[in-house]
């Protein structure tokens, strides 16, 4: 019966076939042009990406990370794994970088784990189980970074999903599907989907698409909070980018100190006396470092009538 509704209703979908099959065509994007940065070379690459699982570019204060896999859309496999890891660990590491932009190459944001890596070399599949310790099957799903924005298009699912649940925020463009279509092949939720997805649209949306695997479009997306902007396609990245460098704008010791009381609020605190308690005592060393400057320009008229600078 699933099957028949999913060849039905949702061709379009089905012909996906999660990412089992190889595409011919590889779509070019413009950024082919531009000057790469990547940890895995040590610094400017400007040849072609062709080859590399993962590309970055940094634009000031403003990292991309791209998943250039766009033969299987974006499928994970252990090389990718490892090198989203590196790429997002150096993001974290760099002084001068504030917010990073995580999407896909070709159309696609990510299909999820490389089943055919899977099928064909288990036995060479080491999978760190201690979450304290290592990576997780899609490399980067138990880091806690600095702001992370997913500017997704096309497929985001399974352990793709996962990967856009481990972004602070999640552009999603018109036509993008999300969803864990791995419940049709009985492949587990083990980078943080059973943990973030509740946490972020509630346990009963979360468990409608945890236990049935079925797609979700970008407005039901967005009405769920689980996409915090819809775009038109092929704009997520170029929006995904502006509102990075907003973010970037902003003092960041303040914006960080709120990022961590939330996100320790929402997943860490054993009680609310001690999430205030936490809030406070990281924000009080802002007041010093920050506001009082804040305040002083404040004073001479910026952001006067309610202007957003």
């Amino acid at each position: 019966m699933a099957l028949k509704y999913f060849r039905t209703t949702l061709t379009p979908i089905l012909r996906a076939t999660y990412h089992s099959k190889t595409f011919g065509q590889s779509i070019k994007a413009s950024w082919l042009t531009v000057k790469y940065y990547s940890t895995a070379t040590g610094g400017d690459d400007t040849g072609t990406v062709a080859g590399q699982t993962v590309v970055t570019e940094r634009r000031g204060s403003v990292v991309t990370v791209a998943i250039n896999r766009p033969e299987v859309r974006n499928a994970v496999n252990q090389e990718t794994a490892r090198r989203l890891l590196e790429e997002l660990e150096a993001f974290d590491s760099d002084p001068d970088l504030n917010v990073a932009v995580l999407h896909g190459k070709g159309g696609n944001f990510c299909a999820g784990y490389d089943l055919k890596e899977l099928a064909n070399h288990t036995a060479s599949l080491k999978l760190e189980q201690d979450v304290t310790k290592g990576p997780g099957p899609m490399g980067p799903s138990r880091l806690d970074c600095k702001p992370l924005i997913a500017a997704v298009s096309g497929f985001a699912v399974a352990g793709g999903l996962e990967l856009a649940l481990l972004a602070d925020l999640r552009v999603v463009e018109e036509s993008a599907v999300m969803g864990v279509f791995c419940r049709r092949f009985g492949v587990p939720l083990i980078d943080g989907g059973t943990v973030r997805l509740p946490r972020l649209i509630g346990l009963s949306r979360a468990l409608d698409l945890i236990l049935t695997g079925r797609p979700i479009g970008a407005q039901e997306a967005l009405a769920y909070g689980l996409a915090n902007r819809v775009v038109p396609d092929g704009q997520a990245l170029q929006a995904a980018l502006q509102l990075a460098e907003q973010i970037s704008s902003f003092p960041q010791q303040c914006l960080r100190a709120d990022r961590s009381s939330a996100m320790y609020s929402c997943y860490d605190a054993p009680s609310f006396t001690q999430a205030m308690q936490y809030e406070i005592d990281h924000g009080i060393p802002v007041i010093q470092s920050e506001a009082v400057t804040g305040a002083t320009s404040f004073t001479t008229g910026a952001g006067k009538g309610g202007k957003f600078f």
